[in-house]
């Protein structure tokens, strides 16, 4: 065995652990709203106004700013599309059932979580020309990954690769268009 598949097997078996005890995990019921309404905040719409909010309030630096989170989402999009099939990893809910989360995943496939690339790209370009909005876009990127773990969308590792990707995506963006 290679080490690199010493080390995938450790992940995975990492992840399944986690995803067990998620799956069965009963959390307070605001942990449980709070979840369910980061997970549809990460759809899309949350972006669509925080762009809509910026095109209207922002300065002079609003459509680059927009440009660049555009971008960034945009290829996130491509590369979590590609890496899905590439990879074929099947999601949380597939292996074992949740015990309250009842929401059906948007596909088939788990790993890169799409939501999380999304919301890193958008949240880090975006922070990246208002850096006094950081503190609230990071709270929903994180939340929006957070959730699609304990909702049984995304292992951790799922989460943990859209962040980087999706993070890399967003400082990308915004250093090309700068």
């Amino acid at each position: 065995m290679t080490v690199a598949h010493a080390l995938l097997r450790y992940i995975s078996i990492g992840d399944h652990n986690l995803m067990r005890r998620v799956n069965r995990w009963r959390p307070p019921r605001w942990v449980r709203l709070w979840m369910i309404c980061a997970t549809r905040g990460g759809d899309g719409w949350l972006w669509y106004a925080m762009l809509f909010i910026v095109l209207l309030f922002g300065d002079d630096r609003r459509y680059f700013a927009v440009a660049s989170a555009v971008m960034a989402v945009g290829l996130g999009i491509a590369v979590f599309l590609w890496m899905k099939r590439a990879t074929g990893r099947k999601r949380p809910c597939a292996i074992e059932p949740h015990c309250w989360a009842t929401l059906l995943p948007p596909d088939q496939f788990s790993f890169p979580s799409g939501h999380t690339i999304t919301a890193f790209a958008m949240a880090i370009s975006l922070g990246s020309f208002y850096p006094g909005l950081d503190i609230g876009l990071l709270f929903c990127a994180v939340s929006i990954a957070a959730s699609r773990v304990l909702l049984g969308m995304h292992f951790l590792s799922d989460v943990l690769a859209g962040a980087l990707l999706g993070g890399l995506l967003g400082y990308g963006a915004f250093a090309l268009i700068a």
